[in-house]
């Protein structure tokens, strides 16, 4: 029995796999069946709601602060990724937070200013944002999840044997170790790819890579949640500092060549 569930999950996921397959911007193959127009009207759509039902900040030096480290960033992208009609939000709630929609949309939380003490802070966390983006990291969750989905359905039943009660208990039982198993860890790759991405983004923007560990020390400080790494869509604080600083020889040659060209950014507040 588990043989034939093993089989029939592992041929539902093949099929999804076969038919949308494509290598992102880290080189790494992904899984995107959904339409990237939805997504970007979707996102539009949010971002139109968050604007119109969220406080928004409205001192003007805060605004041009964020915008400024924000376009500093999407000014390094190429292509389709540069094409794209980028639009922020600064959200006036004291959360520590950062948040991408599909299509190019951004929002901060003002709450992020006191811990991403400095232009190259900020920096670091809006190029993961802009990562996210580039990466195609939604349309990713969003196929990983249908198919997922799917895969659950098929085993519940069989595991069910036709009696409703059991199969709705098999599917909660699927659900819950497909997330830990499959979309938890999935999701804690793509938040490790966006962090990798985005310092290379901030690099070449002309902010410091090196600020980036130092802000992932200042948010470790702010962190008060006692959940396990294991159950959470995002690697721990010290996982990322020590992802970070594997990575900074490539991102800081980055960086000195965009010094070199003259790309130093005057982001104040």
């Amino acid at each position: 029995m588990r043989s034939l569930i093993k089989y029939l999950i592992f041929i539902t996921i093949s099929i999804g796999m076969l038919g949308a397959c494509s290598t992102n911007q880290a080189g790494r193959s992904q899984l995107t069946i959904k339409s990237d127009k939805a997504l970007e009207q979707q996102g539009a759509q949010m971002f139109a709601g968050i604007r119109a039902n969220m406080p928004m900040v409205q001192d003007r030096a805060t605004i041009d602060y964020v915008a400024c480290v924000a376009d500093a960033i999407v000014g390094v992208l190429e292509g389709d990724d540069a094409a794209m009609y980028w639009e922020l939000a600064v959200i006036d709630q004291p959360v520590i937070n950062a948040f991408v929609l599909p299509g190019g949309k951004m929002a901060v939380y003002v709450g992020l200013l006191p811990v991403a003490v400095n232009q190259h802070q900020l920096a670091a966390v809006l190029g993961h944002e802009v990562a996210h983006v580039t990466l195609r990291h939604t349309n990713e969750r969003a196929s990983q999840q249908a198919v997922a989905g799917l895969g659950v359905d098929i085993a519940a039943v069989i595991i069910g044997g036709g009696y409703a009660n059991q199969t709705s208990a098999a599917q909660q039982a699927l659900g819950a170790g497909a997330t830990l198993g499959i979309l938890n860890p999935f999701s804690r790759g793509q938040e490790s790819e966006a962090d990798v991405i985005g310092l290379h983004y901030m690099a070449k923007a002309g902010f410091d890579p090196r600020q980036s560990v130092d802000l992932w020390q200042n948010m470790n400080e702010k962190n008060e949640t006692d959940i396990p790494e294991y159950m959470s869509t995002h690697p721990s604080g010290d996982t990322r500092i020590e992802q970070l600083v594997a990575e900074l020889p490539k991102a800081l040659a980055y960086y000195n060549e965009a010094k070199a060209q003259g790309r130093e950014p005057n982001c104040v507040l």
